[in-house]
């Protein structure tokens, strides 16, 4: 399997679909999942001519499950570790949720100054900062992260089922068209990584504050969300996402769900593909 080790020893997985002369699309996952979560996309974009990269993050599928670096700078720097590896140019970052988060924060430092990027795409994503300050009045209250974090700790295979079958994809809503295979899925990807690099995770996608990334990127980005996202409120997401980036453009999707990449691939994909071909 392909791996890059960083600078700090890390090994980290990575996939590489297509050909190496085609421009490069780099997807990086949310939390807890695996590179494996961008199935539909890779698949898609592979056969509309793009080289496809996906990688697992420190402590995430079949990365290395170290006991450090669960943060959003490591994890920018094992982006980064990637893209440097694979000498990557011209290329399209994509972000679900954390992964957006790692994109940001990989744009702003590593992508731009390296001169290695041509867009970005936020998807569901957590910047600027998901948690509630004084100086963030609409986030969510840190005893939500808090639970989050006594449930993963308390019995981790359950709380992940829990978040599949439940607001992940919208499947507690009513007349939801439930799919078992996604869930399950999604509670693979989440048994494959660490429990500590999830645990510590937790507090990376939540506290960390990336206003100043997004006011760095300059690149054309598209925010998407749903504005039925029960996971990152888009209130504090995505419309704030597009007020921060110099040179946005902004989608909200009425009733989708966090994980609507997977749950609505094909009107996710198509928008997508629009935004980066243009």
């Amino acid at each position: 399997m392909p791996f890059v080790t960083t600078k700090d020893g890390v090994n980290i997985f990575f996939k590489d679909w297509g050909s190496k002369d085609a421009q490069p699309i780099v997807f990086h996952h949310g939390w807890p999942l695996s590179a494996d979560d961008w199935d539909a996309q890779m698949l898609f974009f592979l056969a509309k001519g793009y080289r496809v990269i996906a990688l697992d993050r420190r402590g995430h599928g079949r990365s290395d499950q170290v006991s450090e670096g669960h943060d959003m700078d490591h994890y920018a720097a094992d982006a980064s570790a990637v893209a440097e590896h694979l000498d990557l140019k011209n290329a399209i970052h994509v972000g679900h949720s954390t992964g957006g988060g790692e994109v940001a924060r990989y744009v702003a430092k590593y992508g731009q100054p390296q001169n290695r990027v041509a867009k970005a795409v936020l998807v569901s994503s957590v910047p600027p900062l998901m948690v509630k300050t004084p100086d963030n009045p609409g986030g969510t209250p840190i005893e939500v992260f808090d639970g989050f974090r006594s449930a993963l700790a308390a019995n981790r295979t359950q709380f992940y089922l829990d978040v599949a079958s439940g607001p992940f994809y919208g499947y507690n809503r009513s007349g939801a068209e439930v799919s078992q295979g996604i869930i399950q899925n999604w509670w693979r990807q989440g048994m494959m990584g660490s429990a500590k690099a999830h645990y510590e995770g937790i507090k990376a996608f939540s506290e960390t504050d990336q206003t100043k990334d997004l006011k760095a990127i300059t690149v054309p980005t598209l925010v998407i969300q749903g504005d039925d996202d029960q996971v990152v409120p888009y209130q504090n997401a995505a419309l704030l996402q597009d007020k921060l980036l110099v040179n946005s453009t902004l989608k909200v999707y009425p009733g989708y769900p966090h994980g609507m990449h997977t749950s609505q691939a094909d009107v996710i994909n198509a928008d997508i593909l629009d935004f980066i071909s243009k």
